[in-house]
Formats: structure tokens, sequence, C-alpha cells
């Protein structure tokens, strides 16, 4: 069994990854209104092409790193065994091969 500390490090991690995961949707939400704002006043094609792949990078890495904490979370529980590992494992690459 994990002691307080293991859970309040864990935990802590959590909401740092969190915390960061909202900063970057920010920053992605900010990108798509330049995108809207880009295509109101009629942008260059190329240019909006350019933000829109920005936009859509910073979108997949927060996927990923979402992805990440998820599964350093999960597996950052001592008191698993291997088959319960395995199983959470299993479920996080579920999660990466549908949606990423």
């Amino acid at each position: 069994m994990a002691d307080n500390s293991d859970v309040s490090s864990a935990d802590d991690e959590w909401e740092a990854s969190k915390t960061s995961l909202i900063r970057r949707l920010k920053r992605v939400e900010g990108q798509v209104r330049g995108l809207q704002a880009m295509i109101e006043r009629d942008a260059e094609c190329e240019k909006i092409a350019v933000q829109m792949s920005a936009a859509r990078k910073a979108l997949d890495r927060s996927f990923y790193n979402m992805l990440s904490s998820v599964i350093e979370r999960e597996l950052s529980c001592r008191h698993l065994d291997d088959a319960d590992a395995r199983e959470r494992l299993k479920y996080a690459t579920e999660l990466l091969t549908r949606y990423g």
C-alpha cells in the first residue's frame, strides 16, 4: 500500500499536468480565434493553412501530453500487481490507437 507521501506526490504531479494542459488548450483556443479572424478578413489561403497546421499540431501535442500524464498516473500506483498494470497500460494504448 502506498504511503501518504506517495499519494500526495502523485496528486501534485497530476495537478501540475492538468494546469499545463489547460494552459496549452488556452493557447490553442487563441490560435483558433486568430484563424477565425484571418478567415473573416479574407487572409491569404497559405497563411491560413500555416496557422491551421500549427493549431492542429498544438492540439495533437496536448493530446499526447494528456495521455502521457494519464499513463504515468495510472502506473504510479505502487499497489498494482502486474496484471492490473498491464490492464491499465492496455487501456491507455487503446486510447492512443483509437484517437491518436
